[in-house]
């Protein structure tokens, strides 16, 4: 809040605003944000932004790579996605370049795409290692602040500046067989939904220009309503790939009764924890979790990696799924033969699905570069409960 109001920017009105989201934010006093950002004045050089991409991208690859002893030379493919960041060259040929990876790789770089781009990412990484044998695929997930920092007075851009915050996560991805003995997951199902043909859903998370040409990004008030459809959509279809036989015909019943018999009873929501023993939610905000947790029956135990995430890491866009995983796996929660199910929103709007299955319990004495082991004895923490707002 210092560092905002010295901008000079900000009305006292939005000051007030910016100030009342971040006390309800559900955050603590940990998160990370773009050092440039904290500067007087605000340092939003395109130069700055480039070397926070580096700082994140080569951090997190670094330690994947020294934790997997991978050679690079190995790699064949490369995935890497940012919404809001998309330089040229790019973010992925930034990879290549540091990294020297070979000259027929497969890169890709996806911009525009939002929260959910890092399992579009995953579903692409999958697709492409159907088409070449015996190699790896790394998938970079991150987003960059720098440039995005929105200095107007429109509510609803204003939103932004204070849930997003810096992250980002390396995956290596492998169809090499005798990599399943060393390999934590398996991949068994990706689903994506996309909403976008619908205006309502296409408008809810837009980059634009606010009266003043101040550039931001605009978060709906219709935001949670869009998430709900799109992740009815969503289960509707993953639901017979994963769900027992027994909560299908309840589902099927529910629906003949409701649809061919007219009956005015509530649509039957399936119990997903028959299904899956942990769940990663995208942790887009406070309100989102809320409504996750009302609409799929969720407990405490089963939040609780999401929630921490928001209170120790923030909205950190889609990078924010893998802090989730490794808060279970540091919590030594991950057993042999256990399911995850990841869940992330985004602009567009869409709505994806990773379904994961543990290879072999995950021991957390041996994950020593997991970023919660040093401190994963805070938490949970009992994190104030207040009046909610749309985010």
């Amino acid at each position: 809040m210092k560092a905002t109001t010295l901008t000079g920017s900000f009305t006292d009105e939005s000051l007030a605003f910016q100030k009342k989201i971040l006390e309800r934010s559900g955050y603590g006093q940990k998160t990370y944000i773009a050092k440039t950002l904290l500067e007087v004045p605000i340092n939003m050089s395109f130069d700055e932004a480039r070397k926070e991409a580096g700082m994140v991208m080569f951090g997190v690859i670094d330690e994947l790579l020294a934790k997997t002893g991978v050679k690079t030379n190995d790699i064949g493919i490369l995935v890497v996605n940012c919404s809001l960041f998309n330089p040229t060259p790019s973010l992925s040929s930034m990879v290549v370049n540091r990294y020297k990876l070979r000259g027929n790789i497969l890169s890709y770089n996806l911009g525009g795409m939002g929260c959910s781009a890092g399992l579009i990412s995953i579903d692409l990484a999958k697709r492409l290692l159907q088409g070449q044998s015996n190699t790896y695929a790394l998938v970079v997930s991150l987003e960059i602040l720098t440039c995005q920092y929105y200095r107007g007075n429109d509510y609803s851009m204003l939103i932004t500046n204070c849930l997003f915050r810096m992250g980002g996560a390396a995956i290596l991805l492998s169809n090499r067989p005798s990599d399943r003995r060393c390999s934590k997951y398996q991949l068994n199902h990706t689903l994506r939904t996309h909403k976008g043909a619908d205006d309502k859903c296409h408008n809810c998370v837009y980059q634009k220009e606010d009266e003043n040409k101040k550039v931001g990004l605009l978060l709906s008030r219709d935001l949670l309503v869009v998430a709900g459809e799109a992740l009815k959509t969503n289960i509707t279809t993953l639901g017979p790939m994963v769900l027992p036989v027994s909560e299908q015909l309840l589902f099927v019943m529910n629906l003949i009764r409701r649809k061919i018999f007219q009956m005015k009873i509530k649509p039957y929501v399936p119990d997903f924890k028959l299904a899956f023993e942990h769940f990663c939610l995208h942790a887009g905000g406070r309100g989102v979790l809320d409504e996750l947790e009302k609409n799929l029956g969720l407990t405490k135990w089963h939040m609780e990696p999401s929630r921490m995430t928001l209170y120790r890491f923030g909205n950190t866009s889609s990078s924010s799924l893998w802090y989730e995983l490794a808060y279970s796996e540091a919590k030594g929660r991950i057993k042999k033969g256990d399911r995850v199910w990841q869940i992330g929103f985004g602009s567009g709007f869409k709505c994806n699905s990773a379904v994961w299955q543990a290879l072999r319990t995950i021991d957390p004495a041996k994950e020593e570069s997991n970023v919660w082991m040093n401190e994963i004895h805070e938490y949970p923490v009992d994190v104030p409960q207040v009046a909610t707002i749309v985010t």
